[in-house]
């Protein structure tokens, strides 16, 4: 079982990172006022290009002085909505209205993005189960060291946009990062909050420490994620609450003017998914036909679902039961299952996130 423990300290104050070596270059300079769309290039040398690079989508937006945000889409390159919300972000706004900088990388894994697919079809990695990286690695493990290495220690915000890409569908979520400290975490609380996304719901992804939001938290940047439908498809319920939800942080941070624009109706669901137990996984080779609707109630021992041989008319389907009490968080997409797959995700009420007792 995973647990949800949070260290009852004070914050601890960001230590200087000496950045690996590397040979990472940009076309935009991240301490120059305005607005700057371009690229930060890493020198690959495959098959068909001796002395080239991989060019991933980099903006800057710089007005004045105020916090820095970074924002990251496309770290799965099936999840949709983030990429296209921090692009219209990045087309609309006006470098005066910005108080403070904006980091933007709408596209971070590139040649997943590019192939509509979760994983690198360069390396076959998973970018976000590659932190801290490895600039002497692969393609992934390369980004993944420069955003650690060399954008983690110039911001103070950082907001990971996802979706369920298509394996899952999810509901649309702000998540909270939990904080290896006190402090940390309620500041990670009060951001998520800002999004003000309809369900807001802790995930520490089993304890991996490889993943981006984490590698953040190490690091003490003010950490909030998101969960955007899914299915490989764009949602437009979905892109509207991730459009405003960006806005919503930028505000939350100050870098622009007002109070976050939080809806009626706004952080209605707080929840936690409690660690191993809230996950229903396949043991088997077959179809799964998903009984449970996402976002529903459910009690421990009800029927999830079942998983089919269609090849084997004479068995008998196995039958899914959910291990706990909770509410669908996420749905298997793919009918298709084997053994290991993520059938559902559940996940119970977290009243202490809205409450001083953190």
């Amino acid at each position: 079982m995973t647990n949800f423990s949070v260290v009852k300290s004070g914050a601890s104050e960001r230590k200087p990172l000496t950045p690996r070596r590397n040979s990472i270059f940009t076309s935009v300079d991240l301490d120059r006022s305005g607005k700057q769309i371009g690229y930060f290039c890493v020198p690959q040398s495959p098959h068909d290009d001796a002395w080239g690079v991989v060019q991933v989508p980099i903006a800057v937006v710089k007005n004045g002085t105020g916090p820095t945000v970074l924002i990251e889409a496309g770290n799965h390159g099936d999840e949709y909505e983030g990429p296209i919300a921090l692009g219209e972000l990045l087309r609309e706004i006006d470098p005066a209205d910005v108080a403070g900088r904006i980091i933007a990388i709408p596209a971070i894994n590139v040649r997943a993005v590019e192939a509509g697919q979760r994983t690198s079809p360069i390396d076959g990695l998973n970018f976000n189960r590659s932190f801290p990286g490895d600039f002497n690695g692969t393609l992934t493990s390369q980004i993944a060291a420069y955003v650690n290495d060399c954008l983690f220690p110039i911001a103070d915000y950082f907001l990971d946009l996802h979706s369920g890409g298509s394996s899952l569908m999810i509901l649309p979520s702000a998540i909270i990062e939990p904080s290896p400290t006190t402090e940390g975490h309620r500041r990670n609380i009060r951001a998520t909050l800002a999004f003000g996304a309809p369900t807001v719901v802790m995930i520490d992804n089993l304890g991996d420490t490889r993943t981006s939001t984490a590698a953040a938290n190490q690091q003490g940047l003010i950490v909030i994620g998101s969960e955007m439908a899914g299915g490989g498809l764009v949602s437009q319920e979905a892109l509207t609450i991730c459009r405003r939800g960006i806005r919503n942080i930028l505000k939350h941070a100050g870098v622009l003017k007002g109070a976050p624009d939080v809806p009626a109706g706004a952080n209605a669901r707080v929840l936690k998914v409690p660690g191993t137990e809230g996950y229903v996984l396949s043991e088997d080779d077959g179809v799964f036909e998903p009984i449970s609707e996402l976002g529903t109630a459910v009690k421990k021992g009800e029927i999830a679902g079942r998983i089919h041989f269609l090849r084997s008319p004479a068995r008998e389907p196995v039958i899914l039961h959910h291990p706990i009490d909770g509410i669908v968080f996420a749905k298997r997409q793919p009918g298709r299952v084997r053994p290991g797959n993520c059938c559902f995700v559940l996940a119970n009420e977290y009243p202490e996130a809205l409450s001083n007792e953190l």
